[in-house]
């Protein structure tokens, strides 16, 4: 969509929902968009622009961690919690806590013991969530990404590895 599509239908939905909410919007579009629109936020990692009421929404109960693999999964995983953040969720981010480096995701049990809803990116070969799964007793969602050097062939390998776990709880 141009930017100024995007402005139009921001413009529709901001009169009937107090959170509007466009994904994978570029810097130079967000420009744009906030010319038109100077009440709209970006995000930048997240590649988020959105629309925010001005009294902040109730927090939601629940609580929902976001856990990347690697840093080059941030920009998948920042549209999840910038996402959940805006619908009034509480989020707790773990990042660069996959399967190379074990022990930074082991040191971090207690927030995936007190999590409702685990969100977990990975890419290479997204070993993340099959491990994640195992050590928690909530949904957790897996979420592959195209990240990654070797045979990840563009995020391939890791859904295949996310389609095929034999961990519980696992979507």
């Amino acid at each position: 969509k141009t930017a100024m599509q995007i402005v139009e239908i921001m413009k529709v939905v901001e009169a009937r929902h107090p959170v509007v909410m466009a994904t994978r919007v570029s810097a130079e579009k967000s420009a744009e968009i906030q010319a038109a629109l100077p009440q709209a936020t970006y995000f930048e990692m997240a590649r988020i622009c959105a629309i925010q009421p001005s009294v902040p929404l109730a927090i939601r109960p629940g609580k929902l961690s976001i856990l990347t693999a690697g840093t080059a999964d941030l920009p998948v995983a920042e549209e999840a919690a910038v996402t959940a953040e805006l619908c009034g969720f509480q989020v707790t981010r773990l990042r660069d806590v996959g399967v190379a480096g074990i022990h930074r995701l082991l040191s971090n049990r207690h927030v995936i013991d007190q999590s409702d809803v685990l969100i977990v990116a990975a890419g290479m070969e997204g070993a993340l969530p099959s491990v994640v799964a195992g050590l928690a007793d909530c949904p957790v969602v897996a979420v592959p990404t195209s990240v990654g050097y070797g045979a990840s062939f563009n995020g391939l390998a890791p859904l295949l590895t996310m389609l095929n776990s034999c961990a519980t709880g696992i979507g």
